[in-house]
């Protein structure tokens, strides 16, 4: 049995949904038994322990919508040893909750500050898979991201349609 955690960190953008059906489907014809795990809200989840069982039904009829299923939250790196407002070790937490589902490993999709957290969880001897996701296009070492290419894309419409409606506008003051 395979067990793999998923998050989506930071600010949310278009196609995480299809990354994330893609990732699956990908596992899934290459391996026999898997649990996928979506933590809630991103690092939050992993942290609080809020995370559900996804099955093959989660991943359908979302390859078109925007924004995540499991949902999405800023959690600054820089406060990711500093212990919430609890006294909770959030590093430890994570760790704890990763550990008790028995995970192999913990799929992350996220731009910078999301990558720092998922290489500070790899230093803490977690198994860990970074998928760049920004609409900036700033992660080091990557030519284009997900978030980048469907930003592009929205935003290139969006100009052409203004663009062709004010030709007409001007066309008719004519």
């Amino acid at each position: 049995m395979l067990r793999v955690g998923m998050l989506t960190s930071g600010g949310d953008c278009q196609a995480l949904n299809a990354t994330m059906r893609g990732v699956v489907k990908a596992l899934s014809s290459n391996v026999q038994d898997l649990e996928v795990y979506g933590f809630l809200n991103g690092y939050k989840g992993l942290i609080y322990g809020d995370y559900r069982l996804l099955t093959a039904q989660d991943f359908s009829g979302i390859l078109t919508k925007g924004g995540t299923i499991i949902g999405s939250s800023r959690q600054p790196f820089k406060l990711m040893r500093v212990p919430d407002e609890n006294g909770l070790d959030k590093v430890e937490a994570m760790k704890q909750n990763y550990y008790k589902l028995r995970l192999d490993c913990l799929v992350i999709l996220g731009g910078n500050g999301t990558q720092k957290t998922a290489n500070l969880l790899r230093e803490e001897g977690l198994n860990i898979i970074h998928l760049p996701k920004t609409i900036d296009n700033d992660i080091y070492g990557t030519d284009m991201t997900f978030g980048f290419y469907s930003a592009v894309n929205i935003a290139t419409e969006a100009i052409d349609c203004i663009h062709t409606t004010a030709s007409s506008i001007t066309v008719s003051l004519l």
